[in-house]
């Protein structure tokens, strides 16, 4: 069964670009998580701690998600492709 890598795309750069935005708020308004958003701030080339970071957060996020999701997918398929053939299944 072959994956759409659009839709799982579209999935995971959502999550992660939503996920890093509200993180970053909270981190913003509560100090809450700022040691461990401090990793991705190396990460990000753009990406900062405070309210403008965390729409920066949200397109970065969102591209890096995407990419990562769609390059899982390609790499799924390729291997579906080969390996999940009727000519393996007789073996």
């Amino acid at each position: 069964m072959k994956l759409c890598w659009k839709a799982a795309g579209l999935s995971m750069g959502l999550l992660w670009g939503l996920g890093l935005f509200v993180a970053t708020l909270l981190s913003v308004y509560t100090g809450y998580l700022e040691a461990q958003l401090g990793f991705l701030v190396g990460a990000y080339p753009w990406y900062e701690i405070s309210v403008a970071g965390a729409f920066i957060g949200l397109v970065e996020g969102f591209i890096d998600g995407f990419v990562g999701a769609a390059l899982l997918v390609a790499i799924y398929n390729a291997i579906c492709g080969c390996c999940c053939n009727k000519d393996c299944k007789k073996k």
